[in-house]
């Protein structure tokens, strides 16, 4: 039988040791590109002295290489947050649209899937509301790698398309919305306690397209927050307790967000008032007709390449914003 508390140190230890290795891993990085200056200042010299042009391309690339992994640094350097480093929730809603809206919302979702992907981290379902007719209503989903919170931070808000409607008989444009909220999952040391009397937990059958898919037990879980009237949900698993793990789990990520947004000391403090602070003004807009462009109106960044976006190239509207909250800080 293990000692009281086992888990609790083992889960902490393995905090520090993951850690410890983060550490490491950025003084090797450091190291080794200090080593690698030393050598191209080494190359640079013995060109000079042996007038030999042969040698420019090689340094040259390697310049590039250099300075391109210390503008990585310089970025890294912007996610000094509490949570910077955690895994990251993000939760898609539909907004005002129709089904447009509904494909929209699924757009997004491959948008982050394929932004993640690219970046190396791992992406899980934890949840998804398909729409009736086409798209989806809502989605959360559970992206996991270091910053991966403090690099999708930045886009926090409502998105809005603009293009022709593929649903409109009459080729009209369409004007359609869909929110972002990104929580970070919190570590075990991080956990926070949250009063039984505070929960409201349901339970229901998970939604499905039917047949032999569906769902029979009631394993999908709700849970509301009765102070600040947030709700959460999960119905991906089979397992009740499963689910009732990761509602909980978002649950606690919203709430400790919100605390830090409501400049709340406690959680206790936390009131409905508080609970749509998330939404606001758009932050991004998509032009797809009639012509392409990708403008955020946060830091003015701008791209015209409207696929390459839906494809998950967002790194130049994250470092912008990061950039730019670091000078207002």
């Amino acid at each position: 039988m293990q000692q009281p508390g086992f888990w609790d140190d083992t889960g902490r230890a393995q905090e520090i040791s993951m850690e410890a290795n983060s550490l490491k891993q950025k003084v090797d990085a450091c190291e080794s590109l200090a080593a690698r200056i030393e050598d191209a200042e080494v190359l640079t010299q013995m060109a000079i002295e042996e007038e030999d042009l042969t040698l420019l391309k090689e340094i040259q690339q390697d310049t590039e290489a250099i300075a391109a992994e210390l503008e990585g640094m310089r970025i890294q350097q912007l996610l000094s947050g509490e949570y910077d480093k955690n895994n990251a929730i993000l939760d898609l809603h539909v907004g005002v649209g129709g089904t447009d809206a509904q494909d929209w919302t699924e757009m997004l979702l491959r948008m982050y899937t394929r932004w993640a992907e690219k970046k190396g981290y791992k992406v899980e379902t934890i949840d998804i509301l398909p729409a009736d007719d086409y798209g989806i209503k809502s989605a959360t989903l559970r992206i996991s790698g270091e910053y991966a919170y403090g690099y999708l931070k930045a886009e926090k808000g409502i998105h809005r398309l603009v293009r022709i409607s593929p649903f409109n008989a009459n080729g009209k444009r369409q004007t359609s919305f869909a929110s972002v909220e990104v929580l970070p999952e919190l570590t075990q040391s991080q956990d926070i306690t949250i009063r039984p009397e505070d929960l409201k937990v349901d339970t229901y059958r998970s939604g499905g397209a039917g047949g032999q898919h569906v769902n029979k037990t009631e394993s999908a879980i709700r849970i509301t927050h009765l102070p600040t009237g947030i709700i959460v949900q999960c119905q991906n698993q089979r397992s009740q307790h499963y689910n009732r793990e990761e509602a909980m789990k978002m649950l606690k990520s919203k709430l400790v967000e919100l605390k830090e947004r409501a400049h709340k000391d406690r959680i206790e403090d936390l009131t409905g008032e508080q609970k749509d602070m998330g939404w606001g003004s758009q932050i991004r807009s998509y032009t797809f007709q009639p012509y392409t462009m990708v403008k955020d109106h946060r830091t003015k960044v701008e791209n015209t390449n409207v696929n390459a976006v839906m494809d998950g190239d967002l790194d130049a509207f994250i470092i912008e914003y990061l950039k730019q909250e670091s000078q207002a800080v």
